[in-house]
């Protein structure tokens, strides 16, 4: 993509600026009068976020991130699209779908009524995604950074025979200390463990890590809470059309061994995830669509 004709169409005088950055990957540089925030063009993902008013980034992005085609990039909010997890016919196709190591398309930039940044960006169905899922699809991504973040996730069917996804809003918040982290909201909700074989069990009171956590809870309500000591602040999250949520960390051992993440790098983050997955599986009738939404915001303890 060139970077000249993105600004040309697409940017906005001291708000919104296309740059090269790693990888060449196309990025969005948006400074509003409520934050700054950095998206990538590639797997249409938010890297950064940061009001004004607030000292520390929301989002966790790794220094060891992979910048290259057909890669992943871990940290700020990958996007798992057609599938959440494991592929679900077991047919050695990729983890967490095939958007997130995509170039996505530039749709539109515009400026709200209370001056909040949108940007839309898209995807649509060619013959190699025919390839990988067999389905006539349009996927929107709509990013509003404002006081707070909003991101909605749009599935169009544009086939003519119904479809099944799960997916994920695949989010790592920056937290101070994982120690001193806990997740509100899910008291008393059933999660499946999958660090314990997948058993179902029953929270206790708030999450909190002392090890390696990926749970996958259900029937959640549309508001969790990142209460994150260390850094002296709350990240909301408010959601709809979203009954599931995953909550992860690798704990110190998996870190360590992850070529892109660096060994201590679990201490400074927590992935919550808005999502529809495990049993909450969404069917797109042809022709319709499916809007799942999540808003993050900061309020200091």
């Amino acid at each position: 993509m060139n970077i000249e004709q993105l600004n040309a169409d697409y940017g906005i005088a001291n708000k919104v600026k296309f740059v090269s950055g790693q990888g060449d990957f196309p990025l969005i540089e948006i400074n509003n009068e409520y934050a700054k925030a950095l998206i990538s063009l590639y797997a249409g993902q938010v890297i950064s976020f940061q009001p004004l008013d607030q000292a520390e980034d929301m989002m966790f992005f790794s220094s060891k991130a992979y910048h290259q085609e057909g890669k992943a990039m871990k940290g700020g909010v990958p996007i798992c699209w057609p599938w959440f997890g494991p592929d679900p016919e077991s047919k050695g196709r990729s983890s967490h779908g095939f958007v997130r190591n995509r170039l996505w398309q530039m749709r539109e930039v515009g400026t709200t009524q209370d001056g909040a940044t949108k940007v839309t960006m898209g995807l649509v169905d060619t013959e190699e995604t025919r390839k990988i899922w067999d389905y006539a699809f349009d996927l929107a991504i709509a990013i509003t950074v404002g006081s707070s973040l909003t991101i909605e996730l749009i599935t169009r069917n544009t086939g003519e025979q119904p479809f099944s996804i799960t997916q994920a809003l695949h989010t790592y918040f920056k937290v101070g200390d994982i120690n001193q982290v806990q997740v509100l909201g899910v008291e008393d909700k059933t999660y499946i463990d999958k660090v314990d074989s997948g058993k179902q069990k029953t929270q206790t009171g708030a999450v909190t890590f002392s090890g390696e956590c990926d749970r996958i809870y259900l029937n959640v309500p549309s508001e969790l809470i990142i209460d994150d000591a260390a850094f002296q602040r709350k990240i909301k999250i408010k959601t709809s059309n979203s009954n599931t949520a995953i909550v992860w960390n690798p704990g110190a051992t998996i870190s360590a061994n992850m070529a892109d993440l660096g060994d201590l790098d679990y201490k400074n983050f927590v992935c919550v995830e808005t999502a529809n997955a495990a049993n909450e599986v969404i069917e797109v009738a042809a022709g319709s669509e499916y809007k799942m939404v999540a808003r993050y915001a900061l309020e200091q303890l």
